[in-house]
């Protein structure tokens, strides 16, 4: 290790570069920012500012020909994952990308394989694995506390309309992607088992100025799936809800559930724009704020001391698998099946 202190760049500097870019110039201890890139002038040089007077790049590759720097954060859109990761890992960077990993499956094992040659830590931002409540129900389930878990419900539906780029599936692979690779990833932990078989069906019910150019889009999903162990899962996914941001997990076992999320005994709460009965976050950034910082902080203890990641390479593609299988179960109307590769 060169330093003691893991200087790491930022590439990308949206909301999510910037919630990485802030924790790791501020909060987590042993790490510092050193550089940022983006492509818009005036994000980089606010997000230069912001962190400390550090380094603004235009493009990654002038950030990741500093010899200096031990990490990247990757927190672009998820085209140019596959690209930038590779870039990386070549020249011994360490990686923290946020989720989804890749476009594809062939991508994603391009990203693994480009990571395991150069012997660099590829880590996914599948950051509700470092929220607590997702830590006490693992620990719940792990304890036996519900008997042997039977299904696995997740639910995350968001209040923003999609950015334009996310209508063209091709770019985007659409709110499975976007919206429900964290839910993937839940199902994978909580059951502790691989999807076997995935119906999905996804229907475009808010953003009507996307129906004619891009008549593939949806804006909500509803996915089923039967796991390797036998075990059931259930995604729910939405964009442009406008009454908050959801994010909720119900695990049922043979001897009782667990619950992730609001829930009161015997309640009924109606949420539109106007208002809700009970309140609601607004946004993902103020639900897992903790968790991004733990996140974080356990990618600059993993270079550390040299361990694996909570949520690894492999963990990201898996869930871009399921986002494809998904995606092509919505197109044909019909079950896919997952033939993983060994």
């Amino acid at each position: 290790m060169k330093s003691a202190k893991i200087r790491i760049g930022i590439i990308g500097c949206g909301r999510a570069g910037m919630i990485h870019g802030r924790n790791m110039a501020f909060r987590v201890k042993g790490a510092g920012v050193t550089a940022v890139a983006d492509m818009d002038p005036q994000l980089r040089a606010r997000a230069a500012e912001e962190l400390g007077g550090v380094r603004p790049c235009a493009e990654a590759h002038e950030l990741l020909a500093d010899a200096d720097l031990d990490a990247v954060v990757i927190a672009t859109p998820t085209a140019f994952h596959r690209e930038l990761a590779v870039m990386a890992a070549e020249v011994g960077k360490h990686i923290l990308c946020e989720k989804p990993m890749a476009m594809s499956a062939e991508e994603g094992m391009a990203m693994l394989e480009a990571t395991r040659a150069h012997r660099v830590k590829l880590q996914i931002g599948f950051m509700r694995r470092y929220d607590q409540g997702y830590i006490h129900a693992r620990e719940q389930i792990d304890s036996g506390l519900i008997g042997r878990v039977v299904q696995v419900k997740s639910l995350t539906h968001g209040p923003s309309t999609p950015l334009p780029w996310m209508y063209d599936l091709r770019k985007s692979n659409g709110p499975l992607a976007e919206v429900n690779s964290h839910d993937i990833d839940t199902l994978r932990w909580f059951t502790g088992s691989e999807f076997e078989t995935v119906y999905a069906v996804g229907g475009n019910y808010r953003c009507p100025e996307a129906r004619s150019t891009f008549p593939d889009f949806y804006d909500t999903v509803s996915l089923c799936a039967r796991f390797e162990s036998g075990m059931q899962g259930v995604i729910s996914g939405a964009q442009g809800v406008k009454y908050g941001y959801d994010a909720r997990v119900e695990i049922l076992g043979t001897e009782g559930i667990i619950f992730i999320g609001s829930h009161k005994d015997g309640s009924v709460v109606s949420c539109t724009r106007d208002g809700a009965r009970s309140p609601l976050v607004k946004s993902w950034t103020d639900l897992f704020a903790e968790a991004y910082l733990a996140e974080d902080q356990d990618f600059v203890r993993c270079i550390l001391e040299d361990c694996a990641p909570k949520a690894s390479g492999l963990d990201g593609l898996r869930a871009v698998e399921v986002v494809m299988a998904g995606n092509e179960s919505i197109r044909s109307g019909k079950p896919v099946d997952l033939i993983k590769s060994k």
